[in-house]
């Protein structure tokens, strides 16, 4: 798969856009939000200072019987524990208009849909199966707020299909935008194309017939390659599934992920020559993960030096609990409880 192409030079970097102020999202996305500014930043495993002291002592037992007596020994869990990507989340503007083209021109399903007025608020999670055993989309709308920059960092999701060709015309039918005919990838044999939805969001559209999981890559740029794959590695747990670098059109992909490409949603990493920094705008919000453990998820992320802005814990109202973190480059991703996931789908 080919870097997409950018508004600027590949050694210019565009300006960011000062971001309109964002009402709050679901609990998910806002409480990690939330603590990105008001909480801060500890690189060091728990203390008993601070605001340490206040947590209850299930807390403290709970920190205790989740230390790891080496970095090895963190690594190790999280490559064993049972992971998945369960969704990613991005802001759009008109949520009803996006929902009628992802549906009627892409093939999803509407999974559910809340409507929160409380926090002027909506939600809704489509793909192509069960949220329970396939990664999916959650499109947020915040009351009166119709447009977002998405800025250059962010790529594009991945979808395969049987047919691009087919795709590509049922898209362009229903008045879709073709950014990219369908033909083979450069420097490659798929059969590729690109789509955008009514917010702007890229599409790959690639063949790869029979797949079981057709909602299948997040692509984001990073400045670092080798730091990336690392921090997914370690930090993560994620497998460094294939590394390809182009340099006639002077860039490099890394697919990571908690298994093979051809059955499980990846994220694409891409490095783009000589560019070390991007935009990220206000319209991409992040990828949730599912961990069979929160605190440990946090204590590894520490110990392999990553950023953790949202403490291991449950959510207020829900229960739900989850850890949110910022990889080198700033993007974030949460980590989710996987049997308390499982109830909120119940």
């Amino acid at each position: 798969m080919r870097a997409l192409p950018m508004a600027v030079s590949r050694g210019a970097v565009a300006c960011a856009t000062p971001a309109a102020a964002v009402p709050r999202r679901s609990l998910l996305l806002s409480t990690a939000a939330a603590a990105l500014q008001s909480e801060p930043i500890r690189l060091c495993s728990r203390s008993t200072s601070g605001t340490a002291k206040l947590r209850a002592s299930a807390d403290a037992a709970q920190a205790v019987a989740t230390a790891f007596t080496s970095k090895e020994e963190a690594f190790t869990w999280a490559r064993g524990d049972n992971r998945r990507l369960l969704h990613v989340v991005y802001r759009v503007g008109d949520i009803d208009k996006t929902i009628k083209f992802y549906t009627e021109c892409l093939g999803m399903k509407l999974l559910r849909k809340r409507d929160i007025p409380e926090e002027k608020y909506t939600n809704a999670f489509l793909g192509y199966g069960p949220e329970d055993a396939n990664f999916v989309v959650e499109l947020t709308y915040n009351y009166g707020v119709d447009k977002y920059d998405i800025g250059s960092g962010f790529g594009h999701f991945g979808i395969a299909t049987d047919d691009v060709a087919k795709t590509v015309e049922i898209i362009r039918a229903k008045g879709g935008k073709v950014t990219r005919e369908p033909g083979p990838v450069k420097g490659g044999k798929t059969v590729i194309a690109f789509i955008e939805d009514p917010d702007g969001y890229k599409f790959e559209i690639l063949e790869r017939p029979g797949t079981p999981e057709p909602l299948c890559q997040v692509m984001l740029r990073v400045g670092d390659l080798d730091r990336a794959i690392s921090f997914y590695e370690k930090s993560c747990g994620m497998e460094l599934l294939r590394k390809r670098d182009n340099p006639e059109y002077k860039y490099t992909v890394a697919m990571m992920g908690y298994g093979p490409e051809d059955k499980n949603a990846v994220l694409e990493l891409t490095y783009n020559y000589g560019v070390t920094e991007y935009d990220k705008g206000n319209a991409y919000g992040q990828i949730a993960i599912g961990t069979d453990d929160v605190y440990k998820t946090a204590d590894v992320v520490k110990l392999s030096g990553g950023q953790v802005v949202r403490e291991p814990g449950p959510l207020p109202g829900i229960g739900t609990k989850i850890t949110a973190i910022l990889d080198p480059d700033g993007w974030k991703s949460v980590f989710v409880d996987n049997i308390d996931f499982a109830k909120e789908l119940e």
